[in-house]
């Protein structure tokens, strides 16, 4: 039987043809050296198709403003390094689905009109930052108008000095859906900054020693930052213009200073806090103009003020919280009060419990009146511990004159609560 060759030949073509795309897809390996035949990344990248992986051996290679334009893993070996040589932006992403793994990104220089980055993101997604290096940039690792990427792994130490010539550690501008999960950060203007981003989660950070916060949120919603620790800084986390914040299972230690917080809130509606450790800042948590927060199971440990909350601030909820061996537990700014103070356990409580039933049968008014004082005029603390002041403290308790009668925790507990930190 003759078969028409015309009906043969795509039978031989076609199977020949999905062999060559086949083989031209798979992705390959390009490897950079200093004494190799691609001796810089940007050779690299030329050379490289979608999917490709560019291994850059050991060496100090310069990074001026490297464009990653294609779908590309970029993978450092010990020791390689990219050097911004204190004057230029050294990696600018601008493909999706890019990996940057194992590379230091050193010397990203200053600039006050372009926020040179030693990797900048710019209007990507699914991208993965991980295992680098980061030291002495202007800015860190700086993401703008991106979405759903990840940033792991990494340390960001800047150059340590005022806040006009260091940027954030990891800044995002106008992004969505990014997790940030186990770096460090540290002598940064912030460690973390956020502006008008949402849906983004941060877990499991250090950020210490910072310039200015180690944490800061502006104009976002639907964030959550979960089992950091913020220390050591000017002020742990700072939460400004904001809505649907969670903040759970954080540490914020050792912010301490003239006016340093461990959490600010300015601003925030409808926020949580919970079960989170605030110990040995200047003021645990600052809360001015913030509405509808619920602040629950914390531990306030050996803080100058354990709350400071504004008169402007309304319908906030304290409840089951540790406040414990703070030098005051709550000041405010007026005798006003809309907020909820009650089921918290107080060292400083000093009623009984008769029924035994763990709730103190006296109810507890956290705000004293050389709280208000020192609040007002800070050199009355000299007169902290006199007798004169005491006295006055049992006096403005029997007769209020300058406290809110209307803070006062009714069903203060005579034992600590249980706080998952």
């Amino acid at each position: 039987m003759n078969i028409p060759l015309k009906k043969v030949l795509p039978l031989l073509i076609i199977p020949m043809f999905l062999t060559l795309i086949v083989e031209s897809s798979e992705a390959k390996n390009i490897n950079v050296s200093q004494n190799g035949s691609v001796t810089t990344i940007e050779e690299a990248l030329k050379l490289a198709h979608n999917g490709d992986r560019i291994i850059v051996d050991k060496g100090v290679y310069v990074g001026n403003q490297i464009n990653v334009n294609k779908q590309v893993t970029i993978i450092g070996r010990k020791g390689a390094i990219l050097d911004g040589m204190g004057k230029y932006q050294i990696m600018v992403v601008t493909a999706d689905s890019v990996t940057i793994e194992n590379l230091t990104f050193r010397n990203a220089g200053i600039s006050y009109v372009n926020d040179n980055a030693a990797i900048k993101l710019k209007e990507v997604r699914d991208c993965i930052i991980k295992h680098n290096k980061l030291i002495n940039n202007f800015f860190g690792i700086y993401l703008a108008k991106s979405k759903y990427c990840t940033i792991s792994q990494d340390s960001v130490i800047g150059n340590g000095r005022e806040e006009t010539a260091s940027g954030g550690g990891i800044h995002l501008w106008n992004c969505d859906h990014i997790t940030i999960t186990h770096n460090y950060t540290s002598k940064n203007r912030d460690g973390i900054y956020f502006e008008f981003v949402n849906h983004t989660t941060i877990t499991h950070n250090v950020s210490e020693n910072n310039i200015r916060y180690g944490l800061h949120l502006m104009y976002s919603r639907h964030d959550s930052y979960t089992y950091n620790l913020f220390k050591d800084n000017h002020a742990g986390g700072v939460v400004m213009y904001c809505k649907f914040i969670t903040v759970k299972h954080n540490v914020f230690q050792h912010n301490w200073g003239p006016s340093e917080d461990g959490l600010l809130l300015k601003e925030l509606n409808d926020g949580v806090v919970e079960d989170n450790r605030f110990y040995q800042n200047s003021t645990a948590v600052y809360s001015e103009g913030s509405n509808r927060v619920m602040i629950d199971h914390n531990n306030f440990i050996r803080n100058g003020w354990a709350v400071k909350i504004m008169s402007n601030s309304t319908q906030n909820d304290f409840v089951n919280n540790n406040f414990i061996e703070n030098a005051f537990d709550v000041v405010t700014s007026g005798r006003v009060n809309d907020n909820e103070f009650n089921h918290n356990y107080w060292t400083a409580y000093k009623g009984y419990d008769l029924n035994k039933d763990g709730i103190g049968d006296v109810p507890y008014h956290p705000v004293s009146l050389f709280s208000y004082i020192v609040n007002q005029q800070s050199p009355a603390m000299i007169l902290m511990h006199s007798i004169f002041i005491q006295v006055l403290d049992v006096a403005e308790k029997a007769l209020p004159v300058l406290t809110p009668k209307t803070l006062v925790d009714h069903d203060p507990l005579m034992n600590r609560v249980v706080v998952s930190i």
